[in-house]
């Protein structure tokens, strides 16, 4: 508001009686020049031909102007261009080489032009100055207006965002400004085209503009558009906000919008009194959202949208579902009753849901489809979703100018101007493979944060700042008035159908409670509260005004308040006899038919003919056919010869295979659409999907977009330099159709994490909180290749993390024991180490019975590695999909001699490869490759481990061990061989949550349900729990008074994991799971710990002394290697203890905080040390002999524990000294490397 007044002060005469026009055009360079154009966005040009015509002021200006006009009409401004071209300048007997047809200039500039006697009167006299200013000084009113209008706008229904302004009204402002009299108010001037305020009228006194120009600028509504670049555009908005009654609403209007304003209040009454004490984030100071969506729903149902996605956060969203959309009361009401779920899922808080509904407008008469996307807490997160999903229905309808497709999004005022995902968002609504063609954006202006003031929460004078930079026009109203508000809406909608560009309403409000319904807001925000509580409801405002203009009576308000009551109380009624909630009635993208008639245990083959792999291979390797002139890169054409050779030789690179799984899938009518950062080309160089004309300027050929003539649509579109809108805009796109395949490409696998609200809130637990299944691939290139911490790696362990596999749960073995892994999962994680992999993986996406996000560790140096090759033998029919490679080496072909098994993933199996080969060792070493990290090939990895009976097992990886892989396998390594065996005959077991998808379940779910792994196939799928379910888990845990032999009811019970497998299961009260320090005496100088059988504990307990018990019975002068650390139980009081036969031995780089380091010499060092670490090159001696009590020191990531009866300490047996026993305690790292 301070920028408002300081441009009005700034207009002052600077000298005496001068024209202030004139003396602008004589004093360019003033300072007093350069404040007033940049305060009015208006720039001064030292070239009189490229001066806009409102910047004009003298008469020897505009003669200069047309005569550089009629010398040459293109070197003047657009707008005098214009202006001469309308014939609207008389021009000096002397500028007119030839007569034209001009209009006298007293018929543009008023009556009381002097005469011109002389040859020049026939066609228009010459301007004198002053009248020339004031005709300026009254357009330049009209353009201040049009500029800075909305800053004095009576926007603010509380009245308390404008106290910064001086008293005087605009008017007083304005023509003292500019030196008009009183006696001028009432001066007739000509309109100039740029304004309708004149309705028909094309001259108007002063003193109506000024009043026009008030009502049109500075009344209920701000506008600002000035700064859109179309002329067009803003002529457009300025006849629907200037032309003089276009307000006026029929009294049928008038009681429509009465009626939902009265629903809309009505439901956040009802809630407010049947739910007292729930967060429900009601609308309450702004209703008005709801008759302003459903208005923007009529206007575009109107003009032909027949479908509307829409996102917003949580303030309004059960609102928005009852009155918006139409959801059953019924449905919404069962939400507060806490009741389980009839379906699988974690589910999510009712504010977080969405929907999808076909319902007819009643106001159009027409079929109309709307869905609200689901979405976190995360506030703006689900914007790129919803553009995402819109532009997916756009491509599908073929709708390619957004016709009949269209997004709403809704906004809270900080979220708005604070979340960076909505700069993101913004910036992808113009690009030509993600634009939907305008969206219209609502911002629910309440004017706080959670606590926080606008002066503390943003730097820009309004929320919506934002949109400037798209040229988006935004139009500020008082939601205290809704008619303005209803016209704002209407225009909004007009708008979009117009220009299909996005659009912003800003319904300035306030928030009559906290920021939930149970939060004090008087703590922080008192003046404003006081002022809240002192002023009436939108409804009673709106009511009352309607009341007394005779449109409608206080009876009938009445009747419809209560009205609407009784549906609500029936809808309540019917909720009260539900029993169940279904997670499937808030879908909010439901694919119709796709689960009908499908084995959900049956996948379809992903192996192709051989004659489809050469037609693809051949298109893709040839440049564009019957285009001899189409000049290609002369590097390119070897990559494409080279892609010819392998195609003749019958074998793939990994950029081929690629396209052959798109091609396959196009083949088959599967829309594939490829999006991220240079995936054109390819970060490396490799793909090159688009070939580029070299001599004409955007000239491309796309080789699989012509594979067949009716193959589906190819989309590959490099995108702007944002991971999280993008990410999130294909996301959305992926959960429109299940019969797509939709892949976003990381430039680097280590800048996902950008993205990491869409992969934690979304990608991973979307399926879990709002079932909702999604194809998604996910490609990030990773590998420790010396290219520095922020290009090597994706980060894998974080998505393992997130994956809801159970690790000591081996899940029965079947003929479908793969596809119910992947059933059960909540994504897929691998790392393919050939071509034919990723060739059968991509098209695994589309030929499973469901949906399920792909996460893939790419390669960077295989794209060109010679060994990286695969033969069209791997992708043939028949072939398919293989989640371990075995070894094939000769050590495969005599397993019992094999003396070392390595497991590895991804590009570390060609380094170790090459130093077996180096060191000849391949009879010696096997290595097997883990292709889909998870869900984990439990059954796959037993039997490799069975193949080789007298092998070290090793594990292998490139990335540091607090990263990559290494947690994630090593427990599932364990259940896998089935190595674990009872400590004691009590059942002893860990108790906790069961794995989940994601990291909650929804509130107030009063869920019983028991999940254990003899009486489920799929753990990690039933995970519903609540605040009530977690005291019945520590119930469990801690007794509360049950004997721990007695196991729990199924009724007492809920969503805990009592996990017992042919693992040592071992719990115990943290007060005696503690070895005190008499216990354990620790020998320096080999780093044995030993532990003595003098405990201070009740031997009738069976705890620590039953461990140590059966341990010894099992073999006492045995040795023990356990991790370094603390021997305590974890603060919770639950400790696993399990005894492997087998272990796993991990070797790799020690753990570090970086993701690589910076040098490639210090890389190359690192590698070679795991390598002779793993394939020393003798290896007569077998693996690592286990420490004896007088021998040699253990490994060196280890200790060694030996547990004895204190009166025999025998010497260690050597019955099979290349598999020492190992006490692995779950909640500590096993093996882990010392720094």
């Amino acid at each position: 508001m301070h920028r408002a007044r300081a441009a009005f002060q700034l207009i002052n005469h600077p000298v005496g009686q001068q024209n202030f026009g004139s003396w602008l055009i004589r004093n360019p360079s003033s300072k007093l020049t350069t404040e007033l154009m940049a305060a009015s966005s208006v720039k001064l040009y030292n070239s009189a031909a490229a001066e806009p015509f409102l910047n004009g002021s003298s008469s020897n200006y505009i003669d200069d102007m047309y005569n550089s006009w009629l010398r040459d009409p293109a070197s003047v401004h657009a707008s005098w261009d214009a202006y001469f071209r309308n014939n609207s300048y008389s021009a000096p007997p002397s500028l007119a080489p030839t007569p034209r047809n001009h209009v006298p200039a007293s018929q543009y500039l008023g009556s009381s032009l002097p005469a011109v006697a002389g040859a020049g009167a026939a066609i228009g006299g010459r301007i004198d100055d002053k009248l020339i200013d004031d005709h300026l000084a009254v357009q330049a009113i009209i353009r201040s207006y049009q500029i800075r209008g909305h800053n004095i706008a009576k926007l603010d229904p509380l009245g308390i965002s404008n106290v910064d302004l001086d008293d005087k009204i605009p008017t007083e402002l304005l023509y003292s400004s500019y030196r008009f009299e009183e006696a001028d108010m009432d001066r007739t001037f000509k309109l100039p085209s740029t304004t309708f305020i004149g309705g028909k009228e094309k001259f108007l006194p002063l003193r109506e503009i000024l009043t026009r120009l008030e009502k049109a600028y500075c009344n209920k509504i701000g506008v600002e558009f000035m700064f859109i670049n179309s002329l067009e555009q803003c002529n457009w908005i300025r006849e629907r906000f200037e032309t003089p009654n276009i307000m006026n609403y029929s009294n049928e209007e008038k009681r429509l919008i009465l009626a939902r304003l009265t629903r809309a209040t009505g439901f956040e009454a009802f809630l407010a009194k049947k739910f007292s004490s729930e967060k429900r984030f009601g609308l309450e100071g702004c209703e008005i959202m709801i008759p302003a969506m459903k208005e923007v729903i009529d206007v575009s149902t109107r003009l032909g949208v027949e479908s509307i996605i829409m996102g917003m956060p949580h303030r309004g969203r059960l609102n928005v579902l009852a009155n918006v959309c139409r959801k059953p009361l019924n449905q919404i009401f069962t939400q507060f009753a806490g009741l389980e779920a009839a379906d699988d899922g974690s589910g999510d808080v009712k504010y977080h849901l969405g929907t999808y509904i076909e319902r007819l407008n009643r106001v159009t008469n027409k079929n109309i489809r709307l869905a609200v996307v689901a979405n976190p807490s995360h506030l703006e997160a689900v914007d790129p979703i919803v553009q995402g999903k819109t532009r997916a229905e756009q491509f599908y309808r073929g709708d390619g100018e957004g016709k009949k497709v269209m997004s709403i999004l809704l906004h809270g005022d900080a979220a708005f101007c604070g979340q960076g995902v909505v700069y993101e968002t913004m910036h992808l609504s113009d690009l030509p493979d993600y634009t939907c063609h305008g969206t219209v954006h609502i911002v629910v202006n309440n004017q706080i944060g959670f606590t926080t003031d606008p002066r503390h929460s943003r730097s820009s004078p309004y929320c919506t700042d934002v949109a400037r930079v798209v040229n988006a026009p935004i139009f500020h109203v008082n939601s205290d008035d809704p008619e303005a508000v209803m016209h704002v809406c209407k225009v909004a909608a007009e708008w979009r159908a117009t220009f299909h560009k996005d659009v912003v309403i800003d319904l300035v409000s306030y928030r009559r409670n906290g920021h939930n319904e149970i939060d004090e807001p008087m703590f922080t925000q008192p003046l404003m509260y006081k002022k809240v509580r002192s002023i009436k409801p939108v409804l009673d405002i709106y009511a009352n005004q309607l009341i007394s203009e005779g449109v409608v009576t206080a009876e009938e308000v009445k009747s419809v308040k209560d009205k609407y009551e009784k549906i609500c109380e029936e809808a309540m009624e019917q909720a009260k006899s539900e029993t169940h909630i279904k997670y499937k009635d808030w879908l909010d993208s439901p694919w119709s038919g796709f689960f009908e008639g499908k084995d959900p245990l049956k996948a379809a083959p992903t192996g192709v003919i051989e004659e489809t792999l050469v037609h693809i291979g051949n298109r893709f390797s040839l440049p564009p056919p019957n285009a001899a002139e189409f000049a290609i890169h002369k590097g390119l054409m070897r990559v494409l010869a080279a892609r010819k050779d392998m195609v003749d030789n019958r074998t793939v690179d990994w950029a081929l295979a690629e396209a052959m799984a798109f091609g396959s899938l196009l083949k088959e009518g599967i829309h594939v659409r490829l999006s991220g950062q240079d995936v054109e080309r390819g970060t490396f160089s490799h793909r090159h999907h688009v070939l580029h004309h070299q001599t004409v300027d955007k000239a491309t050929y796309r080789p699989l977009c012509h594979l067949y003539p009716d193959q589906a649509p190819y989309t590959v579109c490099n995108s702007s330099l944002s991971e999280f809108g993008v990410l999130g805009f294909e996301l959305g796109y992926s959960m429109t159709n299940p019969n797509a395949l939709v892949l976003w490409e990381a430039q680097f696998g280590d800048f996902n994490n950008t993205a990491q609200c869409i992969i934690d809130q979304f990608v991973s637990s979307g399926q879990a909180k709002w079932v909702r299944q999604s194809a998604l691939v996910m490609l990030l290139p990773h590998g420790m290749e010396g290219m520095g911490p922020e290009h090597s790696s994706a980060r894998a362990e974080r998505f393992l993390q997130m994956c809801s596999d159970d690790p000591d749960y081996f899940p029965p073995e079947s003929d479908e024991f793969a596809i119910r892994q992947l059933h059960d999962i909540n994504w897929i994680v691998a790392n393919c180490s050939t071509p034919a992999n990723y060739f059968h993986i991509l098209r695994r996406q589309i030929a499973l019975p469901f949906r399920k996000p792909l996460i893939i560790m790419t390669p960077k140096s295989l794209l060109r590695h010679p060994e990286a090759r695969s033969s069209f033998d791997d992708m043939v029919d028949g072939t398919e999909f293989k989640r371990i490679i075995p070894d094939a080496s000769p050590a495969s072909q005599n397993p019992a001699k094999v003396k070392k098994l390595i497991f590895c993933t991804g590009r570390v199996y060609y380094d170790l490869t090459k130093a077996r080969k180096e060191r000849q060792l391949e009879s010696d070493i096997a290595i097997s490759r883990l292709e889909q990290i998870s869900p984990f090939p439990y059954d796959l990895i037993k039997a490799e481990c069975a193949k080789y009976p007298n092998a070290e097992l090793v594990w292998a990886q490139e990335e540091h061990k607090n990263q990559g892989y290494w947690t994630y396998i090593e427990p599932r390594f364990d259940t896998a061989i089935n190595s674990t065996r009872d400590l004691s005959d009590d059942d002893y077991s860990t108790t906790s949550k069961a794995t989940s998808r994601s990291t909650a379940t929804s509130a107030g779910a009063a869920t019983s349900r028991t999940t254990t792994p003899e009486s489920s196939s799929s753990p990690s799928s039933s995970t519903t729990s609540t605040s009530g379910s977690s005291s019945s888990w520590l119930a469990r845990l801690f007794g509360f008074g049950q004997k721990k032999e007695t196991a729990a009811s199924p009724a007492s019970t809920s969503s805990q994991t009592t996990t017992k497998r042919s693992s040592t299961s071992y719990s115990s009260d943290s007060s005696n799971n503690t070895l005190s320090n008499n216990q354990i005496n620790t020998t320096t100088n080999n780093q044995t710990v030993i532990a003595s059988n003098n405990t201070h504990h009740n031997h009738n307990d069976k705890r620590i002394d039953s461990v140590q018990d059966k341990l010894v019975q099992q073999k006492t002068s045995q040795g023990f290697i356990i991790p370094q650390g603390s021997f305590n139980a974890p603060s919770d009081g639950t400790r696993k203890v399990k005894i492997s036969s087998r272990p796993l031995r991990y070797v790799g780089r020690k753990v570090a905080a970086s993701t690589a380091t910076g040098t490639k010499a210090t890389h190359l060092k690192e590698s070679e040390e795991m390598l002779e670490e793993l394939m020393p090159v003798d290896l007569t001696g077998g693996p690592t002999e286990p420490p004896t009590e007088g021998g040699s020191s253990p490994p060196t990531d280890c200790l060694s524990l030996q547990i004895k009866p204190a009166e025999s300490l025998k010497s260690p047996t050597t019955d099979n000294p290349r598999n020492p026993r190992c006490i692995s305690l779950k909640n500590i790292q096993l093996l882990a490397r010392s720094d």
